[in-house]
């Protein structure tokens, strides 16, 4: 059964890019740099019945390639029309660029590659012979006002060298060898090259026939659900014990997250309307020309979810997996379908809860979540988004980091106070994954408000006679500008959303709160053009009024933007959150000083947050969650040996 949240299909692709061909808009140099779909009105999301028709919208970024003119459209699938036009000043401040076409990567090498000026530095260098297999990689250029780029379709370009076709090129970067191109005239505006250190000759290669035969010491882990799993799905929409939402999946945020309740007896309770990650800033903290520049931003510059992984089962995912297909559209607007692109499954997840009674009566109870996730590529590095719900009402947002460190080149042994030297004459700079979760909340209902909550001590006197006395503080947080704050870890500071009409058993109103990990936040200063880009990655925290157009947390168009879009422009109008529809945004993200041990390539980094219920529900949600039957537990029961240690794991 349809539902107005549903994905894109490829029918419903194909059929908006016919109509934007009958209107005249896709002509032969015209591409589609973003397609999203337009998701409906909460109010008719809310008033949605099984059968009711269904109005289908479609959002294009269009891009002329052959003049640089950019513009929107909005197609209307059920009324099989253009219902929205507007032109993009992407010349006139603050700029701003549509997002990168996959046929762009492959035009700035060729561009680069012909470049007289390019093949001189390549010769001059002594890579003459290896400029065939050299690997022009195509970056964003973030914005430094530049008057041969202002109002361009600017793309950057650093150089790596293979051995061979399959060799890892990031192992081997021509240090200062920059081309600054101009995408629309197929144009060199400029070749920087500064100095002439060695090219790294090791190689960065990980496959097995590289690395050398594999350990054999592993013993082999079994997953297996022989009753099948405890969830249903039903086209987009799934039930997990007490869990229901819906998945969604688009180009640009990826996985989406929709009417996520949780049951409590007979009654089914919001706790988010949507839930994404629709950005990620990566800032250097390089001062060199080579990379000074580099801040990408992985959705809005390159699309996530354009970008996204074919799960694969026993590699990506493990267990009793549902997988979920997405499509997106091409640089021409047909469909592309990503065969198992989202991965949904269960898993153990050690002791849920326990307790030895004074008579010596042992109640355990084993955890387990519902994992629902997809991998994207950029380039070098490959995040994972994880979400993951629990049996006593918890939702965790895990990013994982992997893929490999980018690397520039130095004379081994040298000192350079910002890139450790990672493998001989390997140095990678230092950088940061701040990623930002975008929460529309809906804790039992769309009045909320929101309470920041620190633990505090108090000092020695009448109020703690005896100095041990503690507490805690919760502060409403009433406007846009109140809700811009930093987390404090010695503090304990979470921030706890409520619902403005809904108590607890105990007279408190029903609430969610929101644990931080507090790790850095934006590490450039406030003259940066990175910090103006990327406000947004200043504070762990902003909380806003629910406006359906504030979806993407540094603007709609931060390639090539000026700065200030996004959060900041939108907090500027201090808008009220007291007892209203209210969306949180919240940072977090590790700052990475690599490591030798993150070469050739990097184990997993973990980073993200836990929204908890506090006072949502009036008990442990968990108790009746059955006694766990394990291989090698007797029936009701957990395996003792003779001295009645447990053996159900931890």
């Amino acid at each position: 059964m349809r539902h107005p949240l549903d994905p894109l299909t490829a029918e419903e692709l194909t059929a908006g890019r016919a109509i934007l061909v009958a209107a005249g808009l896709l002509g032969e140099t015209v591409r589609c740099a973003q397609v999203l779909p337009v998701e409906p009105d909460k109010e008719v999301v809310a008033s949605f019945a099984p059968g009711d028709a269904i109005e289908r919208r479609v959002h294009y970024v269009l891009l002329d390639v052959a003049t640089g003119v950019a513009s929107e459209a909005v197609v209307s699938i059920t009324g099989n029309a253009v219902v929205e036009q507007l032109s993009l000043s992407t010349d006139q401040p603050p700029y701003g660029q549509p997002q990168y076409l996959f046929e762009e990567y492959d035009r700035a090498a060729e561009i680069a590659k012909s470049s007289p000026e390019w093949r001189a530095a390549m010769t001059r260098r002594g890579l003459a012979d290896r400029i065939e297999l050299a690997f022009c990689a195509p970056l964003a250029p973030g914005f430094f006002g530049r008057d041969d780029e202002v109002g361009r379709r600017v793309i950057r370009s650093l150089t790596f060298l293979r051995d061979f076709e399959e060799d890892s090129p990031w192992a081997h970067p021509v240090e200062g060898l920059i081309v600054h191109i101009d995408l629309t005239t197929g144009s060199v505006l400029r070749v920087e090259d500064d100095g002439d250190v060695p090219v790294p000759a090791a190689s960065g290669n990980y496959s097995v026939d590289a690395v050398g035969p594999a350990r054999t010491s592993l013993k082999p882990i079994e997953i297996t659900q022989p009753e099948g799993p405890s969830f249903h799905v039903d086209g987009s929409h799934v039930e997990w014990e007490n869990w229901k939402f819906r998945v969604g999946f688009n180009a640009r945020e990826g996985l989406v997250l929709n009417q996520v309740s949780f049951r409590d007896g007979d009654e089914d309770r919001p706790v988010l309307h949507r839930a994404s990650v629709p950005e990620m800033v990566v800032p250097y903290g390089d001062t060199t020309s080579t990379r000074f520049w580099i801040s990408y931003f992985d959705a809005g510059e390159y699309l996530l979810g354009k970008n996204a992984n074919s799960l694969a089962l026993g590699c990506d995912c493990l267990g009793v997996i549902h997988y979920f297909d997405g499509f997106v559209a091409d640089d021409h607007g047909h469909p592309v379908k990503i065969p198992q692109v989202v991965c949904m499954h269960e898993e153990d997840y050690g002791i849920l809860w326990k307790h030895t009674d004074l008579q010596g009566k042992s109640e355990v109870r084993r955890s387990r979540r519902l994992v629902v996730s997809y991998f994207s590529t950029i380039g070098n590095y490959d995040y994972g988004f994880f979400w993951y719900f629990y049996l006593d009402g918890t939702i965790q947002v895990e990013a994982k980091a992997t893929g490999i460190v980018f690397a520039g080149a130095g004379h081994p042994g040298e000192a350079n106070p910002h890139a450790p030297e990672i493998a001989p004459g390997v140095f990678a700079p230092v950088h940061q994954h701040l990623f930002c979760a975008r929460l529309d909340v809906a804790i039992d209902g769309e009045d909320n408000v929101l309470h920041e909550v620190d633990v505090v001590g108090i000092p020695i006197g009448e109020k703690n006679p005896y100095g041990n006395a503690f507490t805690w503080t919760s502060t409403p947080l009433k406007s846009e500008q109140e809700a811009q704050r930093l987390a404090a870890p010695a503090a304990g500071r979470t921030w706890e959303v409520q619902s403005a009409h809904r108590t607890n058993h105990v007279g408190k109103p029903t609430a969610y709160r929101l644990y931080p990990q507090g790790g850095p936040t934006l590490m450039a200063q406030p003259e940066s053009t990175v910090h103006g880009r990327a406000t947004f990655a200043t504070k762990h925290l902003w909380g806003t009024a629910f406006d359906a157009a504030e979806r993407f947390p540094a603007g709609d168009y931060p390639n090539a933007h000026q700065g200030g879009a996004g959060l900041p422009a939108w907090t500027a109008a201090d808008r009220d959150l007291d007892g209203t529809d209210i969306v949180l945004w919240h940072v977090f993200g590790p700052t990475h000083v690599p490591r030798p041990e993150d070469w050739p390539i990097m184990p997993v980094d973990y980073s993200g947050f836990m929204l908890k219920p506090h006072g949502f529900l009036d008990r442990n949600p968990a108790l009746d969650v059955p006694e766990g039957v394990t291989p090698g537990a007797t029936a009701g029961g957990c395996a003792s040996t003779g001295d009645a240690v447990c053996n159900c794991g931890h």
